[in-house]
């Protein structure tokens, strides 16, 4: 099957999920999501692929390479103003399908993280079983600078994995960590040059893929059980939040701001 968004290839027992809208930093969009939901269904049922990997692309512009994981949320989209407010309901639900899929996958999913993330982006992340990133790549929650709020249950995944302090001071400030700071908070499982990176992820999928599957499917699924109910009720808190956000001036403001590469000017309305 042929993609628009994504590319998506088998490496042996492994499934490469490579985001492809290199022209956009990979920022999602409606056609991305469903492109990836179509993906984990038929990764799912194909016993041949134990263990699957999401990365991002290179955008190679004048002879210079640019490494990419996902910028977020594609904003030029968003700016546009096209979206009443069930179009935006409706994009925000099918946001969370994604990631509430991903993050209940019933095989190991490792996130290759080669360039910046954002927004979404870390998002999708944080719904896999283990990051990876290289040296360079960064990563940072951009919301509060936007004008907007998180999503992807970050508000149950983010403080179960390094902590509620450290989850506050993230959200809160949008402070971007480089692959090794992301390591160092527990965030992330290794952080490499960035032309060992994918090498490195493989041979990590390959020795989990070596693994006993109706093993791994049982463990995945009981060190995540506690989280699975919470999970819901997370994803349906954030989708009201970002509803609220979006119906506000600071949100067209930060958007704006955005486009005209300024500091934007947030009023509380």
């Amino acid at each position: 099957m042929k993609f628009r968004t994504v590319i998506y290839e088998k490496d042996e027992q492994v499934g490469i999920v490579r985001l492809n809208r290199p022209e956009r930093m990979n920022a999602v969009n409606e056609a991305m999501y469903r492109e990836i939901q179509e993906i984990l269904k038929e990764a799912e049922s194909d016993n041949a692929v134990r263990v699957l990997i999401i990365t991002g692309s290179v955008l190679k512009k004048g002879g210079v390479e640019k490494q990419a994981f996902c910028a977020g949320a594609d904003l030029k989209e968003h700016a546009s103003g096209k979206r009443d407010s069930a179009q935006k309901r409706t994009y925000i639900e099918l946001a969370h399908e994604t990631t509430r899929l991903l993050y209940e996958f019933p095989k190991p999913v490792i996130a290759v993280i080669n360039g910046p993330a954002r927004g979404a982006g870390v998002e999708t992340a944080l719904n896999c079983d283990f990051i990876f990133m290289a040296d360079t790549a960064t990563l940072a929650f951009s919301e509060t600078s936007l004008g907007t709020f998180v999503g992807g249950g970050v508000t149950g995944h983010l403080p179960a994995i390094i902590g509620i302090m450290k989850a506050k001071e993230l959200v809160y400030t949008g402070k971007v960590l480089d692959g090794k700071a992301a390591v160092a908070a527990g965030l992330a499982l290794k952080s490499v040059h960035v032309e060992e990176l994918f090498s490195t992820a493989v041979a990590f999928a390959r020795d989990l893929s070596e693994k006993a599957p109706l093993s791994l499917k049982l463990a995945k699924e009981r060190l995540q059980k506690a989280r699975l109910l919470a999970n819901e009720l997370v994803l349906q808190g954030e989708t009201e939040a970002i509803l609220s956000c979006m119906g506000t001036e600071d949100w067209q403001e930060g958007i704006q701001a955005f486009m005209e590469k300024r500091k934007p000017i947030y009023r509380g309305r």
